[in-house]
């Protein structure tokens, strides 16, 4: 894993509420229809007055099979998808953080599982390659994603108008150490598709985990419901603030959850509690 590389945009933390939307998606094995729920979602979000909206992993498409994935891959810098969410940025005047869509990896049998970040001008702000990859065994489910995802190796942040956001994808979730090397962040988001197993098992408490140790906000999207190529996700897309209180959460289906980031709200919970600069190890 190579140093922390930092995307900035140009904007500074301010004290005023910033709204941000995490999207909750079924997503089905038809890209072009994804995409289409997407949109919906995101001007849902938008006209309830959000400023940045996140997508769940694997919003653009769930196949039938692993392999599957591989037919809808994109050169980065060029494609439907990254097209779409670059003028679902600018059209809405939003940052939009694309959940994952799978870029071309340099093996023909593999892709990189990718967040793109852009800003409300559809400028790309940040990438992020998913660093580590989901494997999970038991009885008849049966995941492992590095027989068909790259691994990255690089932790990323962007700045928004609100401060640093940190950036990791669903099994992220469970490495901590991650998220410390991102640094002091106001904001992590957490796209994922957690299986309706280990979701029920695990999501929340890590997610909540995540933001009392960091004394941040988390903002996470997921996948959420049956899939029709049989896959059930345990849904559950929640913003949590630093105090790990939960602010909105959705169980299953389509939707939005929304909330708003408070610098004073962090500012609190870091001089009441200051564990953050308590931190001797890093």
């Amino acid at each position: 894993m190579s140093d922390l590389n930092t995307q900035s945009a140009k904007s500074s933390p301010h004290a005023c509420p910033f709204r941000v939307a995490a999207l909750q998606m079924v997503s089905t094995p038809e890209r072009d229809r994804n995409l289409a729920d997407a949109e919906r979602l995101i001007a849902q979000a938008a006209a309830d007055g959000a400023q940045l909206v996140l997508l769940p992993e694997y919003f653009c498409f769930m196949g039938y099979k692993d392999t599957d994935k591989l037919t809808v891959r994109e050169p980065y810098g060029d494609g439907p998808i990254q097209r779409f969410l670059a003028d679902a940025a600018r059209r809405h005047k939003v940052w939009v953080i694309g959940g994952t869509l799978p870029l071309t990896a340099p093996e023909a049998t593999r892709v990189l599982n990718t967040t793109l970040v852009f800003d409300p001008q559809g400028n790309e702000a940040a990438r992020y390659d998913k660093i580590h990859l989901f494997n999970f065994e038991k009885g008849e489910e049966s995941f492992d994603e590095a027989r068909t995802i790259r691994p990255g190796d690089t932790v990323r942040t962007f700045d928004a108008p609100f401060g640093r956001v940190g950036l990791s994808v669903c099994y992220d979730l469970r490495f901590p150490e991650l998220y410390r090397r991102m640094g002091d962040c106001a904001l992590i988001v957490v796209p994922s598709a957690f299986t309706y197993t280990t979701g029920r098992a695990h999501w929340e408490t890590l997610l909540r985990a995540r933001a009392v140790e960091n004394q941040c906000y988390v903002l996470a999207a997921a996948q959420g419901g049956k899939h029709e190529n049989g896959r059930r996700t345990w849904g559950h897309s929640m913003l949590i603030d630093p105090w790990g209180e939960i602010i909105d959460v959705r169980d299953e289906g389509a939707g939005v959850v929304e909330g708003n980031i408070e610098r004073s709200r962090i500012d609190e919970v870091r001089q009441s509690l200051p564990a953050w600069r308590h931190r001797v190890l890093s």
